[in-house]
């Protein structure tokens, strides 16, 4: 079993409010998503755009609910904008975690990403780097990785994301081989290894003892084969849901979460599904998710 103590649980406001499609729970309030992912049985969070920017008020609003800041998400521009820049953005971020007591930052590579355009599919037409710009990248990683363990105490897992330059199995791989594993971990996502045609259980397998943060999230196939046979945006498929809760879709995750608890993982594991709230409320999504984590985990 996992260990409770070790392993811990949540939920991405990102099923409440999205931040690359504003309109979708537009209406949903800060105050609502926290207390919503607390009933629910969720202790953990990332970050949302609704959230207070001040360390203060943010953390007195978890604390009243028992939930805290386990990561957030970071745009990296390593192959297209000067390093400088970048480390300026990624200090900035883990100065505001650290204030936060968080652990992780997990950082992707937006640089040509695809990802928020809306009227770009999102099978056949991402960016793909030539080898002067993986030097640059895993380069930069590295040394994104080392400030964050070195000065702020705070672990890079790096995410890799449809429509973004590590999406593919042997994009991940080349990453993973070219970067410090003292400073670049991975944050294992279920759902884009899914969507992107990849075995999730087999990713997992391969990268258990580098991953350090883990987003569950689930795939509607049907959703997925209309988005490839109609050349839809990956946002377009978002809205048309594309992912789900984990349980709610078509991967199986026993054997997922059996690899993560034979390897001893420790860190939180995070349901991270966007869709419309208008379509699939929030709250009966997360109280659907958390039961069935704790019906296979024990958690």
């Amino acid at each position: 079993m996992f260990n409770k103590e070790k392993v811990k649980l949540g939920i991405a406001p990102i099923a409440w409010t999205n931040d690359d499609l504003p309109d979708l729970g537009k209406e949903n309030t800060f105050e609502q998503c926290v207390s919503e992912m607390a009933l629910a049985g969720f202790t953990g969070s990332e970050v949302g755009n609704k959230y207070p920017k001040d360390p203060e008020v943010l953390k007195k609003a978890l604390e009243l609910r028992g939930v805290e800041i386990c990561n957030q998400w970071f745009s990296s521009f390593l192959i297209t904008k000067p390093f400088e820049e970048v480390e300026k953005e990624f200090r900035a971020q883990l100065t505001f975690l650290k204030a936060m007591g968080a652990k992780i930052i997990g950082a992707s590579e937006q640089s040509h990403s695809v990802q928020g355009m809306q009227d770009t599919p999102i099978f056949g037409h991402k960016y793909v780097m030539n080898d002067e710009e993986w030097d640059t990248f895993c380069t930069g990683m590295n040394k994104l990785g080392k400030i964050a363990k070195e000065e702020y105490g705070i672990s890079l897992t790096f995410h890799h994301h449809m429509g973004t330059v590590v999406q593919n199995p042997d994009e991940v791989e080349r990453m993973m081989e070219n970067t410090d594993p003292e400073y670049v971990s991975l944050l294992f996502d279920t759902g884009h290894f899914t969507y992107c045609g990849a075995d999730p259980l087999e990713m997992v397998k391969k990268y258990v003892s580098r991953i350090k943060h883990v987003h569950l999230k689930d795939i509607r196939p049907e959703v997925v084969e209309k988005v490839k046979n109609e050349n839809l945006s990956f946002l377009e498929g978002v809205r048309l849901g594309t992912f789900t809760v984990p349980g709610d879709g078509c991967i199986d995750f026993d054997p997922i979460f059996k690899v993560l608890e034979d390897a001893g993982y420790e860190g939180y594991m995070l349901v991270e599904a966007e869709q419309d709230p208008a379509k699939a409320n929030p709250l009966e999504y997360a109280i659907k998710a958390r039961k069935f984590i704790a019906e296979k985990t024990g958690l």
